[in-house]
């Protein structure tokens, strides 16, 4: 099993053909464009990979291709998202079979629960699967922050081997990395614009959606954080947090995830990674001029 050492995970998007299923050969090419790039892992069906609308077949395929493409070469992690227990284990079994080196869960959502009942969640997925385990703490679409106490607890007692903060609370950030073992538990950063704080900070790696579109310059920064060239790190965050607002590109017109996951998508297809930007239903497409303008966001970020 490949380790977790931290460094740069791009959140894979999930390519899909035009009737929706999964593109294969473009999740190759994709796979391929991220290891070039010298990436430290892969985060298959992540929030940027669509997983809450992927039905599981593909979700499993979607794991599969990548697992055999990277081959070894850098750890794949597999998020296991759904709503509640049952439904979780479910997943993070498929996910072991099908070549996961970690997986990577929420706590429950939908379903009415408790903090309190966090603990058991996170136990009841390592308990039934021997793989080194991740919590996401994504508040936006959990509906709950994942208390620092939580996470603290299931670190200690070997429950949890990090924590992929996408909850944009740098000081709870602070507090976990400072009451765990930094040797054992690996923190991971989910914001593309914050992303040379939290390294500051002391967290151990990133997941930037954007890094799909440009690996390179998040390994550029995560290496200039690394070699404590922070002016280098900071003047890398400020061209990528540039190229990140063609997230924008469909505001007004459509919520900003469906704008977000098109940008991304759209600026592949520019790039020739993926054939095509089709988003999961019911998200709205870009239109032309939108397009237009995930393409000069791409131009002036030297991308084109």
């Amino acid at each position: 099993m490949t380790q977790l050492h931290g460094g740069v995970v791009p959140p894979v998007c999930t390519p899909l053909t035009s009737q929706r299923d999964l593109d294969v050969p473009s999740l190759e090419r994709l796979t391929a464009h991220l290891l070039d790039a010298g990436v430290h892992g892969l985060f298959v069906t992540g929030s940027t990979g669509e997983v809450a609308y992927l039905p599981d077949q593909l979700r499993q395929r979607a794991l599969e291709v990548v697992a055999g493409v990277a081959a070894g070469q850098v750890p794949v992690l597999a998020g296991i998202i759904d709503t509640t227990t049952p439904r979780v284990l479910e997943h993070a079994r498929a996910a072991k079979a099908l070549g996961a080196d970690a997986l990577v869960a929420t706590a429950p959502f939908y379903a009415p629960t408790h903090p309190s009942e966090f603990p058991g969640h996170f136990r009841a997925i390592r308990a039934a699967v021997d793989l080194p385990l991740l919590a996401y703490d994504i508040p936006a679409s959990v509906g709950s922050k994942l208390p620092v106490e939580v996470v603290v607890e299931l670190a200690e007692d070997g429950t949890l081997a990090g924590l992929k903060d996408s909850s944009g609370d740098l000081d709870g950030l602070r507090a976990v990395l400072e009451r765990t073992d930094r040797a054992v538990f690996h923190c991971y950063s989910g914001s593309e614009t914050l992303a040379d704080l939290g390294l500051f900070l002391g967290a151990h790696g990133l997941v930037p959606g954007i890094g799909n579109l440009d690996p390179h310059g998040y390994v550029r920064l995560y290496h200039a954080a690394t070699r404590g060239d922070w002016d280098a790190a900071r003047a890398e965050q400020l061209r990528l947090r540039k190229l990140f607002q063609l997230i924008h590109v469909g505001d007004g017109r459509m919520g900003r995830y469906s704008s977000a996951i098109g940008a991304f998508k759209e600026g592949l297809a520019a790039l020739g990674v993926i054939a095509n930007p089709v988003t999961s239903e019911p998200m709205i497409p870009l239109d032309d001029t939108e397009r237009a303008a995930v393409r000069a966001h791409l131009a002036e970020a030297g991308l084109l």
